[in-house]
């Protein structure tokens, strides 16, 4: 069995849709002009540019640190994946744990001007787990998962892929 290098990307989209862990851990990139990726890169571009520095570690997680909090933070268009944004942020919290360095994580919903702590417990270490052995599940299969009609799927950028 292949373990493959499972990054907070995969991790945000195990708790939105299996087929497209495995879309994008087989490199199969989702339609880039799709209205709603572009306002994501926006939001994320144009919200707190002066206030995050971003870090890239081990080619596996890219994360903000928010200056003077000694906190991760991560920008998201709107509250609505609110478990996939924790789950993505609390992975990182995770991988950094196994590097020695602990902290804090705290997701941004500047559109909606909310703000949402996130602290890594043993339940949420324990569900990660699970979540990485299903994930290395689904990379390791021929072709990807069923397509399966979820309320996630009217604004996804691979929708084409599933639904023609």
């Amino acid at each position: 069995m292949d373990t493959f290098n499972i990054n907070g990307t995969l991790i945000w989209y195990y708790y939105i849709c299996p087929r497209e862990v495995w879309f994008i851990g087989h490199s199969i990139e989702a339609d880039q002009e799709n209205d709603f990726l572009a306002l994501g890169r926006h939001i994320h571009d144009f919200y707190y540019k002066r206030q995050k520095k971003e870090f890239i570690i081990d080619n596996t997680i890219k994360i903000d640190i928010l200056p003077g909090k000694k906190v991760i933070g991560e920008i998201k268009k709107s509250s609505k994946y609110l478990k996939s944004a924790a789950m993505q942020i609390a992975f990182y919290l995770y991988f950094l744990k196994q590097k020695g360095i602990i902290l804090s994580g705290e997701l941004l919903f500047p559109e909606e001007r909310k703000r949402e702590k996130i602290f890594l417990t043993k339940e949420i270490e324990n569900e990660l787990k699970n979540a990485i052995n299903n994930i290395n599940k689904i990379l390791n299969m021929d072709k990807p998962p069923k397509a399966t009609k979820i309320h996630y799927c009217k604004n996804c950028a691979y929708k084409e892929m599933c639904w023609s």
